[in-house]
């Protein structure tokens, strides 16, 4: 039977129960008004979600996103939210063979330490002295840009005035950021380094015209008003089972396995077509909240589809024994692999893998970026693996393009991987199979995602994990007072596909709540 009361109309029927969904929700319950959330899955959270993935193996890893930057504290504030994260000391580690021997390039850890490991790596000061001049032009930019995603979109304009720095919003917004990293430095390893940001589950060379690599770089630097990247304490479901309760506390009803059906709407009121193991049904609201991708919404609406932008990752969780020592002998693997431990990520790498996948064949040096959550928080492992020195790893994979994987998905995947494992095992000191967990039928504690699985576990149109290219954080043709409207005057995209969407921020769900509430708030 459908978990709520039948023949009501609801002040909003949410569509979706991930984490933009979940915020919506919570905002609009404690404003005083009757939510309804359909969840197609037997779960809340979307790709925001902590699971078992290793049978019998007391691992509850961040399957699918894992890291937290543009979650803005004012909502973690607002819905008091039972939630914490915690900063990594490292920020990144990139191994690398220098003159015959192995070396790598240590970020973090104090000043002291990363000036001496630029110094090391490069040969002077000169790097080191334009990473800090780079970063805090960043950082400017961040504190001045990450305020703006919870309030009403600001022109272009306005947006630029409050950058306050034309050099900086050139950089950035206006040219690829390829000749900003080229202009700043000169290290191939610290050019790459840097342009990785602009290339997570985004699919662009340095120099694209589209700039959609400056987008991704800028929503990879705002976060904040810092850029740091945090782990979430309990991982990515601790956020997600937060806001669900969040929500219900404030009187918000969520209804999992209802799968949304259709949207009818006239524009002041709407009917939402469900489906449950016992059938149809149909739930009325004011205003409907759509977290899902933009395709999606327009099959509930059948309106036309947007064209898909496929995802370009590869996402790995694998539970090891113990972490692998390095070739590299003067940095520790607890640090090393506390940040984000970068591998084939050199500026060359990155334009040959690039330039190799846009003609349809996988990179021959995948490149890829690991880190460890439970360095950081231990809290994910059971007690008994944390006394056994048990250490989970995440794999993210650039360069993987959905079209790559069209013709054979599981093979491709198998290829890919065990290439991506073979570019981490050339900077180890003993093979990563040899540190690999098992789990309770024997098998090794490891798994791989490419984009089409993502789209077939979680609807995600092309495996894209933002939904869609990333749009600037400004307002422009039709994206209305928030971003998150749609051509129905009551059915609003609280999506990642939402304007200054992607990433785990609810900033979409705010948005769409106070796009919802907005009208009822006091005028002067």
């Amino acid at each position: 039977m459908p978990a709520h009361e039948g023949n009501r109309t609801y002040d909003a029927v949410i569509v979706g129960g991930g984490h933009n969904g979940l915020v919506a929700a919570a905002y609009l319950a404690r404003a005083g008004r009757s939510v309804l959330v359909l969840e197609r899955l037997d779960h809340t959270g979307g790709a925001a979600v902590s699971t078992r993935p290793f049978a019998g193996v007391e691992a509850r890893l961040s399957r699918y996103s894992y890291l937290v930057s543009l979650l803005p504290q004012k909502i973690v504030r607002d819905l008091g939210l039972d939630f914490r994260v915690r900063g990594r000391t490292i920020s990144s580690y990139t191994p690398v063979e220098r003159d015959g021997r192995p070396t790598g390039l240590l970020v973090g850890g104090g000043e002291g330490r990363t000036r001496e490991a630029f110094a090391r790596l490069t040969g002077g000061e000169r790097e080191y002295a334009s990473w800090q001049r780079f970063y805090a032009m960043t950082t400017r930019v961040a504190e001045r840009v990450f305020p703006t995603l919870t309030e009403p979109l600001p022109t272009r304009e306005e947006l630029r005035r409050r950058v306050d720095d034309e050099d900086a919003w050139q950089d950035l917004f206006e040219r690829p950021i390829g000749a900003a990293i080229e202009e700043n430095f000169t290290d191939d390893l610290v050019r790459g380094v840097v342009l990785t940001d602009a290339l997570i589950g985004t699919f662009a060379d340095a120099h694209d015209a589209s700039l959609r690599q400056n987008r991704c770089f800028l929503y990879h630097v705002i976060g904040g008003g810092t850029g740091a990247w945090d782990v979430p304490v309990g991982g990515m479901g601790a956020l997600t089972d937060a806001l669900a309760a969040a929500a219900r506390a404030a009187g918000a009803v969520i209804a999992t396995g209802h799968e949304a059906l259709r949207i009818e709407t006239d524009g002041r009121t709407a009917e939402i077509t469900y489906r449950t193991a016992d059938g149809e049904g149909v739930a009325a609201a004011r205003h409907v909240l759509v977290n899902a991708s933009p395709q999606e919404l327009a099959a509930l609406t059948g309106d036309e589809a947007p064209t898909p932008t496929e995802g370009a990752q590869l996402k790995v969780n694998m539970l090891l024994k113990r972490l692998p020592r390095l070739r590299d002998t003067s940095v520790d693997p607890r640090e090393a692999f506390a940040g984000t431990f970068h591998i084939a990520e050199g500026y060359g790498q990155l334009a040959a893998a690039h330039a190799q996948a846009a003609s349809g064949e996988l990179p021959a040096a995948p490149p890829s970026e690991i880190y460890c959550h439970s360095l950081t928080d231990p809290t994910i492992l059971g007690p008994e693996l944390v006394e056994r020195g048990y250490q989970t790893l995440t794999l993210f994979g650039l360069h993987t393009p959905a079209r790559l994987f069209a013709r054979d998905n599981d093979a491709v995947r198998d290829a890919l991987l065990k290439s991506t494992l073979a570019q981490l095992d050339v900077h180890l000191a003993e093979p990563l199979a040899d540190c690999l967990a098992t789990d309770a039928d024997g098998r090794p504690c490891i798994e791989a995602k490419t984009p089409l699985d993502l789209e077939r576990d979680l609807r995600l149109p092309g495996g894209n994990i933002f939904h869609r290219d990333l749009a600037w954080p400004y307002a422009q043709e039709d994206t209305g007072r928030w971003g998150v409207e749609t051509r129905h005057a009551n059915v609003l995209l609280c999506g990642a596909g939402a304007v200054r969407g992607g990433g785990v921020s609810g900033v979409p769900g705010h948005n769409a709540a106070m796009a919802v509430l907005e009208p009822a708030a006091p005028t002067d």
